[in-house]
This record gives C-alpha cells, structure tokens and sequence, in this order.
C-alpha cells in the first residue's frame, strides 16, 4: 500500500509503504517473554501494537505493554488511534509522563511492585527519533526501578523476619517516646550529616569558623542531625548532634555507639532499628516508622492512633536524616558527608568504626589502603563534585539515583562542594555553606514537654495493651485452625492476610504475591512462625510499665 510518509521537524516516523503490515512484522518479531515490561516510544497510530498485545495475552499473561509519548500533538493522535481490544485493555497503558520519577509511580500504580522482571524496548515506529535521548534515558530509569524493585524483595526475604521481631519488640516504646512530630527545629537551618570520607573536611572547616560555639546546642547557631555512623566522629570532636537517626535493625549497628553510652543525646529511632540502639545514648528517644512492605499490621497500628509517623522507606540512614529534616523545620538544609562514594583509603570517617578497624589491621602485609572495594568488578570511578576522581559501587549509585529523585524538586536543599558524588541538588561552597548556616537570628528547637508525654503514657498503655491482645488472639485462633483445633475453617483465608508479617518476607512470597490458603507447603511454614511471635507479643506486653 503506497502513501505518503509521515515526516515531523526533518525526520520520517512512518514509512509511505504499508506502515501498518511494518508494524506487524516488527510486532512479530519480539521475543515475548514472561514479566517483562515493552516499552514502546511513540506508537503513532499504533501500528502493531495489537498484534503484539495478542501475542502477550497467549505468549506471556504477566506481561505488558507501556507507551509513551512525549510530543503532545502525537500524544492526541495515539490517544485517538489506539484503542485495544477489552481482553487486551489493562495489558497496554499510554501516557504523555516524560520525567523519569513520575514515571516508575505511574508503572507501579497501574501494575503494583515487582510485577515485571525485565524491560525491553521495542519501536515500532520512527517516532522514537524525535526525542532518543529521552526515550532512552525513560527506559534505563524504568529498568533501574525493576532491579530496585528486586534487590527489596531479596532484602525482604534476609531481613523482613527480623524486622518484625524487632518491630514488635520496640512497641513497647510507645507509651514512653515520642513520635518524631513532636519534635520541631522551627526555622532554624539544618545541618545533616552522612559519614562518608568527606565529612571530616567539613568538620575541620566547622570547626576554624564557630570554634567552641559548634560543640552544643545551646551555643551554635544551626541544628545538626547526624546518621548514627556519625556519633564517634563528632564524640571525638565534643560536638553533641541535636537528633542522631537510628534505622539499621542488625546487631553490628551497635559498634557506631562505642564510646557514646550516656552521652545524652536525642535520638530518632525506626521502630524496625535494632532495640538495644535506642537504649545507648541515655538522651530522650523519638519514634518514626518506615512501612518496608505493605501489611495489614500497619493499617491496624494507624487506626488505633499508635503507629508513629511514617517516612517513605528510604533504605539509607543518610537518606532518612534527609527526609526528617524536612519533615523537622521550615529553615535551609544543607547535606555533608553524603558522598555515595569513597576514595582508596577511605571508605568512611575517620573515627567511624569500619575505618578504625581498617586502621587497625594495618601491617607490613595489609596496607590501609583499600584496594578489594576500589577495584572490584563490580566498583567504578566517578568524578564528585569538587572535579577529583573517586569511587563507587552499583547499590551507592542507586541511593545516589534515589536522593536525586526524592529531593531534587526541594528547593531549600543544599550540599556542600566536597568528594562526594552529585546529588542532583544544588551545590555550594564551603564558605558559602558556613555563611547560611549562621542566620542573623536564631530559635531554639522545641520539643514535647515532659507533662505532655506523662498525660498521654498512660492512655497509650492501655489502648497499646488492647491492641498486643487482640493480636495474641488473632495469632491464636489461625493457630488452632492450623492445627485442626478449630473445625470452622471459615476466618482462615482473613486471618492469613491479617497476620501477612508471618510470611512476608517468604522467599515465594517477598515479590508481593498472595499465597494460596490450600498450598500445604505454605500452611506448614505460617504455623512454625505462630509460636515465636506470640513469645513475642508475650514479652512486649511484659514490658509495659501500667
């Protein structure tokens, strides 16, 4: 069939020679795989696309298809041109989305998480050519969303258990410590501190500017949070942070506290974060959550007004510090020792223990220097942001992608010029840095009172106490239908949703996938996690002081 082709700004996006029989033989072409996400730049009329979402629907059900288009006129035109088949309707989205971030929401809004195990992009079309960089830029994106997506689910399956004994253990905080909400640094402006190598430059440069002022405070004229690897390097330095955030939920977190016991320090603590962490520094402890995966527990703790407030699950500590100080105040925020990087004989800061460790190793046959991480298969160099070479790793890049992503619209966000990597927000110099955080005028940061939290422990006993025995109760009853102890099978298949903690974090079950109530081999694996976790609920509600 001869027509004319379709030309836009110099360039030919369909063929005048049967475009459509083009897009078939394109469309018949793809391997068609299972949980794999197509990604097709500017479909145009959509020439092939149904047979390609025919073969989708027979080939490979878990699949499907994104489009995009990124030029509006073309975007009408696909909008109009497009419309697939009702069996092939919730394979195929079309969207005009062109910024990376929005654009993984939407995929994860339409097909939830870890839906899809690849991405693969087919072009079925010359539209593509309008705006390749973009296109391609999108699907990387995408692909590195779906890696994402997995590494948590593989996370989940190592630590989820753990982090909902340590979860139901720290309930017991409840009535004692605060949510992180109640704590405010009103307009002051932030400093937050991550432990990469560059910290101690900025420190040094801290410390020539306000000299003693910075040790407290009461005396300097900005707010510091710090991640909690921070603590040793600012106890050498007798600078007493105003929050260290608190999220590893592993007992190796507990070296960052050696030196700091009783140092009176406020913390922020994750009521996943490994219990004994809250109890070092003596000082008040706050209470945040982070929901690393969806379960009904959640849902339950909100509605009874005893879930803490909630972050979005960063994953980074340095990420979570971050995000608290824009939850804490109104004022400019300035990161440091951020770095996603490091350099060949510093992984951290000094005084960190992993850098301690690495002095103390050294000998005539182990040089500090740390050549096993520079020069893994997997590292790379990279330039930071003050122009020096350093290195990196694929996981420190993908947090690096994820702060970029999460704060690079927040304008009162700022980093220091220093070896870290770039973050996708804008930079300052060192002096510049110093100059914003010393404002004209300064507020004290304010906190709960302690005749607040006296009025409201015990309330939150009781209600906290109802709750641990309606959950004790709830563990028992699928317990006994387990067990064949309960001849109504009828709650079974609620109860197993309600109590999704027990199973989460199963390997078969960690990419967010409902488990069959008649899969025996389930069954058997929900019942050995019953008995740990009411020994659990049992010492939590021991804990209670009411």
């Amino acid at each position: 069939m001869q027509g004319r082709p379709f030309i836009r700004k110099g360039k030919t996006l369909l063929s005048g020679i049967d475009p459509a029989r083009r897009g078939e033989q394109i469309a018949n072409a793809v391997s068609v795989k299972d949980r794999t996400l197509y990604l097709c730049p500017s479909p145009l009329y959509g020439y092939g696309l149904q047979r390609l979402l025919s073969r989708i629907e027979k080939e490979a059900p878990d699949s499907a298809v994104l489009c995009v288009e990124a030029e509006p006129e073309l975007y009408e035109l696909s909008l109009k041109n497009i419309d697939p088949s009702p069996a092939a309707a919730g394979k195929l989205r079309i969207t005009n989305i062109s910024e990376s971030g929005a654009l993984c929401a939407f995929v994860r809004q339409a097909w939830g998480a870890r839906n899809f195990r690849r991405l693969e992009q087919i072009r079925l079309s010359g539209g593509w050519q309008l705006y390749p960089d973009l296109y391609n830029s999108l699907a990387d994106a995408l692909r590195r969303e779906i890696a994402v997506d997995w590494s948590n689910a593989l996370i989940l399956t190592k630590l989820g258990r753990l982090y909902t004994r340590n979860m139901l253990r720290n309930l017991a905080l409840i009535p004692t410590c605060s949510s992180i909400e109640h704590l405010s640094f009103g307009e002051d402006p932030v400093l937050v501190l991550g432990a990469g190598p560059s910290l101690d430059e900025t420190l040094a440069g801290l410390d020539r500017v306000f000299g003693e002022k910075l040790q407290m405070p009461q005396t300097r004229p900005f707010r510091i949070i710090c991640a909690d690897t921070c603590l040793p390097v600012l106890h050498e330095m007798n600078i007493v942070p105003d929050l260290a955030v608190i999220l590893e939920s592993q007992h190796w977190n507990l070296g960052d506290f050696i030196g700091c016991r009783g140092w009176n320090v406020i913390a922020a603590m994750d009521l996943s974060a490994l219990p004994a962490s809250g109890r070092v520094l003596g000082g008040e402890t706050y209470l945040f959550s982070t929901e690393w995966t969806e379960l009904s527990i959640f849902k339950r703790l909100k509605e009874a007004g005893l879930l803490p407030m909630s972050i979005p699950p960063l994953g980074s500590v340095g990420l979570c510090a971050v995000e608290l100080a824009r939850l804490l105040g109104r004022g400019k925020i300035i990161t440091a020792g951020i770095d996603f990087s490091f350099t060949l004989d510093k992984y951290h800061a000094r005084c960190t223990p992993g850098h301690k460790s690495r002095m103390a190793s050294q000998s005539r046959f182990d040089s500090i220097l740390n050549a096993a991480a520079a020069f893994a298969p997997a590292a790379f160099s990279v330039i930071s942001k003050s122009g020096l070479s350093v290195h990196s790793s694929p996981a420190m890049r993908n947090y690096r992608s994820l702060f970029e992503q999460e704060y690079s619209a927040e304008k009162r966000l700022f980093c220091i010029t220093d070896s870290g990597l770039p973050l996708g927000i804008q930079c300052l110099s060192p002096e510049d840095a110093y100059k914003a955080l010393a404002p004209m005028e300064t507020a004290a940061a304010a906190g709960v009172t302690g005749k607040e939290q006296a009025v409201n422990s015990k309330a939150l006993n009781e209600k906290l106490k109802l709750f641990l025995h309606e959950e004790k109760n709830r563990l028992m009853q699928l317990k006994k239908i387990l067990c064949g102890e309960e001849p109504d099978h009828g709650p079974l298949n609620t109860l197993i949703d309600e109590c999704d903690y027990l199973w989460s974090h199963f390997p078969d079950y960690a990419g967010g996938r409902r488990p069959d109530e008649a899969d025996i081999s389930f069954l058997k694996r929900l019942r050995t996690e019953i008995d740990p976790a009411l020994a659990l609920l049992d010492r939590t509600i021991n804990r209670l002081l009411f």
